[in-house]
């Protein structure tokens, strides 16, 4: 399939066209997926990486008699949210997202990197400031469709979904295709697990995410992520059974069958439910929380 061919999906309701950003890679599979919600007047959700044939793409995808309305941003990661600012100066249309990088953190991840040396920003667009910020719950309207926000805080702390019509645009929080990559203090593992039961006690027919497929299914591939979540953490405890270990010990323990340009992800992923654990008081760091320092069973 081409980089930049325009697919009509989503049957029910207004028309959604899908726009395939030219930046695939391990963390991204075929690239991002950035969507016309829409007929007339119609919003765009996540413009993607700054990059100008995609910006082309994009207004592509648009009809001449047509006017962007809304630009909606589910997180600021440089693959979701950079070009919203060209796309917003070349229609006039606001940018609409929960808040810039740091928006939504918990007081645990504020406090972590005020200590310093937690490491992760990986691929956080820090420039990007919303022209309009975004309440949990808050619904916009426009021309024959209506967007409900709202705040899922875990692969990012400004992270948001956008849910319309029985449809959820997902972002970076469900994919059908992988789990979540959730590095700390922008990533929160509690925050996430929190995210997911929301959305499973909802009652949405597909989610379209940031990368890969639509999800056909939200509930299945929603009590899959939240069963895998709980399955890591029981090994994570299983494994400092056996002693104290740091997170990439526990990493090449753990995920020895994956590709191994992945496991920085994966030691991301690891020291993110070490600190939701230690915040449950089920493991004990020394000295502090850092991403070499060894934790253990309480």
């Amino acid at each position: 399939m081409s980089s930049h061919k325009i697919i009509e999906i989503g049957g029910n309701g207004p028309g959604i066209r899908r726009v395939l950003a030219p930046n695939p890679s391990p963390m991204t599979q075929t690239g991002t997926n950035t969507y016309v919600l829409g007929r007339g007047r119609v919003a765009v959700i996540d413009p993607g990486p700054d990059d100008p044939a995609h910006l082309a793409a994009i207004l592509a995808a648009i009809q001449a008699d047509e006017v962007i309305t809304h630009i909606l941003v589910t997180h600021s990661h440089l693959d979701h949210s950079p070009l919203a600012r060209r796309l917003a100066a070349f229609s006039g249309a606001p940018v609409l997202a929960f808040g810039p990088a740091q928006a939504g953190r918990s007081a645990t991840m504020v406090a972590l990197e005020r200590l310093g040396g937690i490491g992760g920003g990986e691929g956080v667009d820090q420039a990007f400031v919303p022209d309009i910020r975004l309440r949990d719950g808050e619904v916009i309207d426009g021309d024959g469709w209506r967007i409900e926000a709202l705040h899922t805080p875990g692969h990012m702390a400004n992270h948001m979904c956008f849910c319309a019509h029985g449809a959820v645009f997902t972002g970076d929080h469900v994919m059908g295709w992988a789990s979540s990559l959730i590095s700390p203090p922008d990533g929160d593992m509690g925050a996430f697990m929190a995210s997911c039961r929301r959305l499973a006690a909802r009652d949405d027919r597909v989610f379209y995410p940031g990368h890969g497929a639509p999800v056909t299914s939200p509930a299945d591939r929603l009590a899959w992520l939240i069963s895998h979540r709980q399955g890591r953490e029981t090994q994570i405890l299983a494994a400092l059974a056996d002693g104290p270990a740091t997170p990439r010990a526990l990493t090449q323990h753990l995920y020895g069958e994956i590709d191994p340009r992945l496991h920085p992800a994966a030691e991301r992923n690891v020291l993110a439910h070490l600190i939701d654990l230690w915040e449950q008081n089920r493991v004990y760091v020394d000295p502090h929380i850092r991403p070499d320092a060894e934790y253990s069973v309480v």
